[in-house]
């Protein structure tokens, strides 16, 4: 789907910079878009795809760091790097520290951009992808309803039919029709599957034994 292809962003406040831009990282076939400033940039919608940005760091409105810090606090997946002319070491230092990709001061090589914006995008791509597989995984685990649920994380907690019927106060029969379910709903075959699947959804196996 074309929504979903990488995207990288520039937020700039030189006109001569956003064009030059532009132009390196369509030659290299890259779908670009441009912002003026901070605010306008936050105005566009969420892009659901890989995504990064090359920021500059003096703007006039949110500066580069504070629109770092306001993208990492709203959980947003696109992946930054730097570009500016008056920046110094520490201030790089401390926006890789908090996530940037990179920090380039201006002028800075095309190679070295264009390296700096693939790794930046196989970054976001795989944030994606996680977070693609906890939606799904939660979606799965919707499915169940709550005794179902209460069976899963006994499963993965290690517990046989037997042991689970003792902890709910259910037939062994009951158990295996429970447990049947699940497996089927899940679409999972395997033990070890139900387990990737709960760690994926980030649920926790179910503490059980005496109370």
């Amino acid at each position: 789907m074309k929504n979903l292809e990488p995207r990288v962003f520039v937020v700039d406040d030189d006109l001569s910079v956003r064009t030059s831009l532009a132009n390196l990282l369509g030659i290299e076939g890259y779908t670009v878009e441009l912002f003026v400033n901070s605010t306008e940039y936050l105005a566009r919608v969420p892009h659901p795809g890989a995504a990064c940005i090359l920021l500059d760091v003096q703007l006039p409105d949110l500066d580069g760091l504070a629109l770092q810090r306001k993208l990492t606090e709203e959980g947003r997946t696109e992946q930054i790097i730097f570009i500016t002319g008056h920046g110094d070491i520490p201030m790089g230092i401390g926006a890789m520290k908090s996530g940037a990709v990179d920090f380039l001061p201006k002028p800075f090589k095309a190679d070295e951009l264009l390296a700096a914006v693939a790794l930046a995008l196989a970054r976001s791509a795989n944030d994606c992808q996680q977070r693609q597989a906890v939606v799904e995984s939660r979606s799965l685990l919707a499915k169940l309803t709550p005794r179902e649920f209460e069976v899963f994380r006994l499963v993965i907690a290690g517990l046989l039919n037997k042991q689970i019927g003792a902890e709910l106060g259910v037939s062994l029969r009951t158990t295996k029709a429970h447990r049947a379910r699940v497996m089927q709903k899940t679409g999972v075959a395997s033990v070890a599957e139900l387990v990737r699947l709960a760690q994926q959804a980030g649920v926790a196996p179910a503490s059980h034994g005496p109370k």
